[in-house]
């Protein structure tokens, strides 16, 4: 195949385990034929999956959601060793696709269903939602289950076919996924896994046979996908960055809250999308919230993610990871943020950085425009309720927010303000198979997951009987 794009360096499909800077192993790139028969066998396949009852395709949807949660120990030690996920995170993630993928197979009939809607002209109108073809999947490394299943779980069940390219760092996990679809009975070519190239990725969006992309990832990644998508005339969905707002009006305990906020920052290290990476707190909260989220920073040591030790924090995904959110926080540092705990960057070829806690972070810093990828929480003061709205929405993202008060009323008036795509009132972030999931602004486009998860790729095809 003819590359389309510029090939950047990649360093190919291996695991390289986080906690210890090894390359475990390594797979071969896809070979231009393999990408080619990858297509070839989607296209093929979904000419009979469109044509399969749905109610039989949720029966094969319904065999892989069992099939995360039998596999559950052995899909959890592959993505703590290719990622540095803590064990027991990593089992929550394969049980929580088997939510989704029931979901999907439950709800899928009645979501997929036609909707009849009023004429004025007689006869009668129906909206039919129909599959569109083969789609091209882009993970990330992150929730290297999870994102695929949100993905992956409701295009299935409208008809839809899937070539999954998944990232770089997460071979094993691609390849036990695709075994999963295969031992569930997954039609041959409904769902191919490729370790494509980054040059072929630009000719398989390009390729007439593809239908639409989904990207998780970067902003910057997302900004090439929506670009080669835009190009080729090709429906996306892009889920990139986030700096979600965490706001704190007032608490009846601030340091319990300060409790919750930590728990849900130090989530999969920090390395969330929707993570609370700016909390934003009224100046009476403020002490008491930034003591104990450094008493429970300076209360961590390095640990090894297979162990999962209490007490213990697990490496980032990379190395580069590591470096890069320790060069945000020195930049803020350097130019007069505070750093109340943490942030040590560890020796050798491992990628551990110590959890940190940071205030005095000022629009000059990088800190406060850029995401924070990693387990950093940044805790700004505010005087006021519309101060805190200000700082909330000014940033370049829009993917979740939260809002906190005793007055349930006081938060909503908030949170109905929330330049975001999922608003929350008195919790971190409302989570489930049923709820849709997205962003705006430089967050993306597009909803998976719920109701809306099946609303993308689809032929929203208007079918008209006159009298």
């Amino acid at each position: 195949m003819t590359s389309t794009a510029s090939t950047p360096v990649e360093p190919g499909y291996r695991v390289l385990n986080p906690a210890t800077g090894e390359v475990v192993e390594t797979f071969p790139t896809a070979t231009d034929a393999e990408v080619e028969a990858a297509l070839a066998a989607a296209q093929s396949a979904f000419e009979s999956w469109r044509a399969t009852p749905i109610e039989d395709r949720a029966k094969v949807v319904s065999r892989i959601a069992e099939l995360f949660t039998e596999r559950a120990d052995e899909l959890a030690a592959i993505i703590t060793e290719e990622m540095g996920k803590p064990l027991s995170q990593a089992k929550g993630e394969a049980e929580f696709c088997t939510d989704i993928f029931k979901y999907f197979a439950d709800e899928g009939p009645v979501l997929a269903a036609d909707q009849e809607i009023k004429t004025f002209s007689g006869g009668r109108a129906v909206v039919q939602k129909l599959p569109i073809g083969p789609l091209l999947g882009i993970m990330p490394w992150n929730y290297p289950y999870y994102q695929v299943a949100r993905f992956a779980a409701p295009n299935l069940m409208l008809g839809n076919t899937i070539i999954l390219k998944h990232a770089e760092s997460c071979p094993r996990s691609a390849l036990a996924i695709q075994q999963i679809m295969d031992d569930a009975g997954v039609p041959k070519g409904a769902y191919v896994n490729v370790f494509a190239s980054h040059a072929q990725i630009a000719d398989i969006i390009a390729d007439p046979r593809i239908q639409g992309v989904s990207l998780t990832g970067s902003e910057r990644a997302g900004a090439i996908i929506g670009e080669l998508a835009g190009k080729n005339l090709k429906k996306a969905v892009l889920e990139l960055g986030g700096s979600d707002p965490f706001v704190v009006l007032d608490a009846a305990d601030p340091r319990a809250l300060a409790d919750t906020a930590w728990d849900t920052r130090m989530e999969n290290t920090g390395q969330a999308c929707n993570s609370n990476k700016r909390m934003i707190v009224m100046e009476d909260v403020f002490d008491d919230f930034v003591a104990q989220l450094t008493a429970r920073a300076q209360a961590l040591t390095p640990g090894n993610p297979a162990e999962d030790a209490e007490g213990t924090f697990a490496p980032l995904s990379s190395r580069a990871a590591a470096e890069g959110i320790a060069a945000q926080v020195q930049d803020a540092v350097d130019k007069g943020a505070t750093l109340h705990a943490g942030g040590v960057l560890s020796e050798g070829d491992a990628a551990y950085y110590s959890p940190a806690v940071l205030t005095g972070v000022t629009p000059e810093m990088r800190a406060y425009k850029e995401e924070l990828f990693g387990p950093v929480a940044v805790v700004y003061k505010v005087a006021s309720d519309e101060e805190a709205l200000e700082l909330a929405n000014n940033t370049p993202y829009g993917l979740g927010g939260a809002v906190f008060s005793t007055d349930t009323a006081r938060a909503e008036k908030v949170a109905q303000r929330l330049e975001v795509g999922m608003a929350n009132v008195n919790t971190p972030a409302a989570e489930g198979a049923e709820v849709p999931f997205g962003g705006v602004k430089r967050s993306g486009f597009g909803r998976e997951l719920g109701p809306l998860g099946m609303d993308e790729f689809v032929n929203k095809r208007m079918y008209f009987v006159a009298d």
